[in-house]
C-alpha cells in the first residue's frame, strides 16, 4: 500500500439494507482521489449485513463484545494505513464526500478532523427535533466548556484521525460514550483538530439510538473527565450556605426560638455540601488514576499518604466531637427526669459534627483503597 493508503472503518449491526451503498460509495470515493485504501466492517449482526460485506470484498472483523466504541477499537486493531476514517454503516453519511475529512490530514495540515453536520446540511427528517435543537447543541456546548475545545458537532459520526495519533489517544470506551472520549482525548494530547462541513441524510430503518440513556452517558463520562463543575462548586456552595444559616442563627442567640427549622435545614445543607464535595474527589481520583485526568492540584495533595493521614486525623476529631457533646446532651437529659429536651440547637450540632466526621472517615478509607490498587495495578 501507499504512503497515503486509507483504512475506512465502519461499525455495524444489523444494516444490510444500506452497508452495501456505504462500502461502494466508500471505493468510488478512494477510486476517484486516486487513493489506496482498504475497507474494515466491524459487524456484530444477525442479519446479512456480514455475507453482503464479504462479497463486496470489505475485511470483516467481529469484535468479542457489543457496542460502538468496542466496533471502532476492534477494526483499528486490523487496520493498516496511514489515515483511518469512521463513519456509520446506516448511510446517514454520505462516503463519497470522505475527502473533506481526508485531504487535512494527507496535506499535514490537522492530526484528526471533525465532520460537522450542523455547518453542512442537515436533510429533513434525517435527526429529530430534540437531538438538533436541544441534546447534541446542550452536550457539545458542555463538552466545549469543560475541555476548552471548539467543535460545532461534537457528536458526528463521520471522522477522520492519523493512525498514529489515534494509537496517542489510549482509546477506552465501549459505548457511544467512545465519541467524546475521541474529542476529550484529543484535546488533552493537543492534537490538532479542525472540522469540514459534511451532509446528513435520512435512516432508512429505524434508529439504534436511544435519546436519554444515551445523552446521560455522554454526560457521565465528561463528569467523570471533569467533576468540578458538576459536584466540586456546587457542593462547595451548598456547604458555605449551610454554614453561613448556622452562623446567622447562632449570633443571634437561643436558636429553639429564633429559628430551629433554618438552623437543621442549614446542617443539612452542610452535610450534603460535604457528601457532593466527597463525591466529587471519589471520580476525580479515579479518573486520575485511570489516566483521565492529570495529577495536579489539591487532588493531586490529597493523594499524598500524609495527606490522608491529616484527613483520618480530622474525621477522628469531629467525630468525637460530635459523640460528646450528644453524651453529654443524654447525660442531662436522664438527669432532669427525661423531660422534654431543651437543648435541640446543640443536639443538632451534635449530629452534624458526627455525620461531617463520619464521612470524612469514610472517605479517606476509600482514597486509601483507590491508591493501594493503583499501586498494586503498577
Amino acid at each position: 500500500m501507499s504512503e497515503n493508503t486509507i483504512s475506512v472503518i465502519i461499525p455495524c449491526m444489523n444494516e444490510e439494507k444500506t452497508i452495501g451503498k456505504c462500502i461502494q460509495k466508500a471505493r468510488a470515493a478512494l477510486k476517484k482521489e486516486g487513493l489506496d485504501g482498504e475497507i474494515i466492517v466491524s459487524d456484530n449482526s444477525t442479519d446479512r449485513s456480514r455475507e453482503i460485506a464479504q462479497q463486496m470484498g470489505a475485511k470483516v472483523v467481529i469484535p468479542m463484545n457489543r457496542g460502538y466504541g468496542n466496533a471502532y477499537m476492534e477494526g483499528v486493531r486490523y487496520a493498516k494505513g496511514k489515515f483511518l476514517l469512521f463513519a456509520d454503516a446506516d448511510n446517514t453519511y454520505d462516503l463519497h464526500e470522505m475527502p473533506r475529512l481526508l485531504r487535512p490530514l494527507i496535506e499535514g495540515k490537522a492530526d484528526f478532523v471533525m465532520g460537522t453536520r450542523l455547518k453542512g446540511g442537515i436533510k429533513t427528517g434525517s435527526m429529530p427535533w430534540l437531538h438538533r435543537y436541544i441534546g447534541n447543541p446542550m452536550l457539545t456546548w458542555i463538552l466545549n466548556m469543560l475541555f476548552h475545545t471548539r467543535i460545532s458537532d461534537t457528536h458526528c459520526g463521520m471522522r477522520a484521525i492519523r493512525h498514529d495519533s489515534y494509537l496517542k489517544l489510549d482509546m477506552k470506551s465501549e459505548g457511544m460514550e467512545y465519541a467524546s472520549e475521541m474529542i476529550i482525548e484529543a484535546a488533552r494530547k493537543k492534537l490538532r483538530m479542525t472540522e469540514v462541513p459534511v451532509t446528513y441524510y435520512p435512516r432508512i430503518t429505524p434508529s439504534k439510538l436511544h435519546s436519554w440513556g444515551d445523552g446521560w452517558r455522554h454526560l457521565r463520562f465528561m463528569m467523570l473527565y471533569n467533576p468540578t463543575p458538576f459536584l466540586f462548586i456546587p457542593g462547595l456552595l451548598v456547604f458555605l450556605m449551610g454554614i453561613f444559616l448556622i452562623s446567622a442563627l447562632l449570633l443571634r442567640g437561643n436558636v429553639e426560638t429564633t429559628g430551629l427549622n433554618s438552623f437543621i435545614l442549614g446542617s443539612m445543607l452542610v452535610i450534603i455540601g460535604t457528601q457532593m464535595i466527597a463525591t466529587g474527589s471519589y471520580m476525580k481520583i479515579y479518573g486520575i488514576i485511570h489516566n483521565k485526568i492529570d495529577k495536579t492540584g489539591i487532588t493531586a495533595k490529597l493523594l499524598d499518604y500524609h495527606s490522608l493521614e491529616v484527613g483520618l486525623l480530622l474525621g477522628i476529631v469531629l467525630l468525637t466531637g460530635g459523640i460528646i457533646t450528644g453524651a453529654d446532651i443524654i447525660y442531662k437529659w436522664v438527669s432532669s427526669g427525661y423531660w422534654e429536651l431543651s437543648e435541640v440547637g446543640n443536639a443538632v450540632i451534635a449530629m452534624v459534627l458526627a455525620a461531617l466526621g463520619t464521612q470524612i472517615i469514610f472517605s479517606t478509607l476509600i482514597v486509601s483503597i483507590f491508591i493501594l490498587d493503583r499501586k498494586d495495578n503498577q
